[in-house]
């Protein structure tokens, strides 16, 4: 009922006729057992085969070929924390605590991890969390590098990837959108052909608050428990998602590149993955991979 309805402590122990402070322990074991139990089974790591499978269903859905998946951060609002200072005062100016996720072609989370400062950016937090870490150390059973689609025969190998905006860093297994200071028409249509599949992890964010609306006003509990609230939340999507039989379908001119967030990273892109975005560039402008409607998106 907490997640579902965002109820304070207050008014349920008026419903149950218990104390606050039973009701916070009840929320934070249920929410602790729902993690526990469920997250082995619709949060599992990824084995190589699943990374092969959700790289297909981004190829058939959003036109993206070699994707593993959609990565971005959510702020979640809280109650500021005592003797926190400014730390998880966040620059749209609430207090926060982060949700890094990553995202199937299907809206569901792959990997989430959550807690860290509202005033870190996305790619500190990213650089930070399992995933990034299990990306740099490379535990993450990402395929073997193939040839894109259409270019089996003659192409070189090209590494699979996430897809991100412009606040995570450009790397090798990250591809972000080219700065919109240096665009010409092929840059826009890559721009666009890379938030088709980014966006949905934005619509998987959209959905959470959607279903849980204990996230549309800051939640007041500390820090610990905020971050099993939105483990549970997150586990319990998947767990609608894998049910709901609901599966998201993509529209021609539903991405607007306009909406990518100017966030200049510090990190510098080394020239291996300069050159593997412009190579995917150049790739949706061929015959064999275009899409008929992307010269929409030039000037």
């Amino acid at each position: 009922m907490y997640l579902a309805t965002g109820s304070s402590f207050r008014a349920m122990s008026y419903i149950f006729k218990r104390g606050e402070t039973t009701i916070g322990k009840i929320v934070n074991e249920s929410c602790e057992a729902i993690w526990k139990v469920l997250q082995p089974i619709y949060m599992k790591k990824p084995s190589t085969n699943d990374w092969l499978s959700i790289s297909q269903e981004f190829l058939q859905r959003w036109n993206l070929p070699n994707c593993i998946g959609a990565i971005d951060g959510k702020h979640i609002r809280i109650q500021k924390p005592m003797n926190s200072g400014s730390s998880y005062f966040n620059y749209k100016e609430y207090f926060s605590i982060h949700l890094m996720a990553c995202a199937d072609a299907n809206g569901s989370f792959t990997t989430v991890d959550v807690g860290d400062y509202g005033r870190n950016n996305d790619s500190g937090v990213f650089r930070n969390s399992g995933l990034g870490q299990a990306l740099c150390n490379k535990t993450l059973n990402i395929p073997e590098s193939v040839p894109l689609p259409g270019e089996e025969q003659f192409g070189q190998p090209f590494q699979y990837y996430f897809a991100a905006d412009e606040g995570f860093p450009l790397s090798i297994n990250i591809m972000r959108p080219y700065n919109g200071r240096a665009l010409n028409n092929n840059r826009r249509i890559f721009n666009y052909r890379l938030s088709r599949g980014r966006k949905i992890v934005e619509c998987a964010f959209g959905m959470l608050v959607s279903k849980f609306r204990v996230f549309e006003t800051p939640i007041s509990c500390s820090v610990q428990k905020v971050d099993k609230i939105v483990k549970a939340a997150c586990i319990l999507h998947n767990f609608i998602k894998n049910h709901d039989n609901i599966i998201l379908n993509p529209t021609d001119d539903a991405t607007n590149i306009t909406n990518i967030p100017i966030i200049i990273n510090q990190g510098r892109p080394n020239n291996n993955s300069t050159e593997s975005r412009e190579y995917l560039c150049n790739y949706f402008q061929k015959p064999y991979r275009l899409v008929p409607w992307q010269n929409k998106y030039t000037v």
